[in-house]
């Protein structure tokens, strides 16, 4: 009897997926060899998994729909189904949380400053927890970002600098806030005028490398203004991917339903 055609795409589908999941799972074994800080470092074991498991779950579904082994095409099929509802939760959470928050334009100056109130509550706390900051501050300052914006301002006049376009990261955490009215120096280099501040930020700020405003609420606002764009990003590739997930689970369906009705046609095992 020819082969059918479900069983035949969900074959090719999963050779596609195993295909992709070998880059993946070199990825993630070259961060493991090779990241220059722990920050990169840490992306291995999750790059990792999930290759692995994409791998061993479009095994499954090929040799389930290709060999009509229908125990793995139906583990295949609930895997499938958890993935579809993990994917629309996750989806409409990141739809949720990111909804909230944005840089305040400032009268006269071309960047945006960030205040870390205007973000969901969830965000905050992620970032008010001070085991997690103290990480996410030292991958900060690891990846130089502040270096960067200081070797780029670097000659920049007065009116000049607050004339640039700054990202939310190095508004937040590379210079102090509007509200301190400190003198310009240099992009990070301040002079501190008085010391009666209604924003707690303006205590924080440090000349020195190390700190500068990377201890400042800003700068968490500002981490949180950029995670909130890729989250954004990651939601709408999560839209792209359910779409071929559902296709996917649906033509596995009638592939599953195809093994049975050839086993009962023809009295093949599972």
């Amino acid at each position: 009897m020819a082969f059918r055609l479900s069983n035949n795409l969900i074959g090719i589908l999963n050779i596609i997926t195993i295909l992709l999941s070998i880059p993946i799972i070199i990825a993630g074994a070259w961060l493991r060899n090779n990241g220059s800080t722990e920050c990169a470092r840490f992306l291995d074991a999750p790059v990792i998994a999930v290759g692995v498991f994409l791998m061993l779950v479009s095994l499954a579904g090929l040799f389930g729909a290709c060999c009509r082994v229908n125990w793995l095409l139906w583990l295949y099929l609930v895997i499938m189904f958890l993935l579809i509802v993990i994917g629309l939760g996750f989806t409409i959470f990141a739809f949720v949380v990111t909804n909230e928050g944005a840089g305040k334009a400032l009268s006269g100056k071309g960047y945006k400053e960030y205040r870390l109130g205007d973000y969901s509550n969830w965000l905050q706390k992620r970032v008010n927890n001070g085991k997690n900051w103290n990480k996410i501050k030292s991958c900060l300052f690891v990846s130089g970002v502040c270096y960067t914006f200081r070797d780029k301002f670097l000659h920049d006049s007065t009116q000049k600098f607050y004339q640039e376009h700054l990202t939310a990261i190095q508004s937040g955490c590379c210079k102090p806030s509007n509200d301190c009215g400190f003198t310009y120096v240099g992009p990070t280099n301040w002079t501190k005028t008085n010391t009666d501040y209604t924003n707690p930020d303006c205590d924080a700020w440090d000349n020195n490398p190390i700190d500068l405003c990377f201890n400042c609420n800003s700068c968490k606002a500002g981490l949180l203004d950029n995670i909130k764009g890729q989250w954004k990003k990651v939601a709408i590739v999560c839209i792209v991917f359910l779409i071929f997930l559902i296709s996917t689970y649906t033509i596995g369906c009638c592939a599953f339903r195809n093994n049975r009705r050839d086993k009962h046609d023809y009295g093949w095992k599972d």
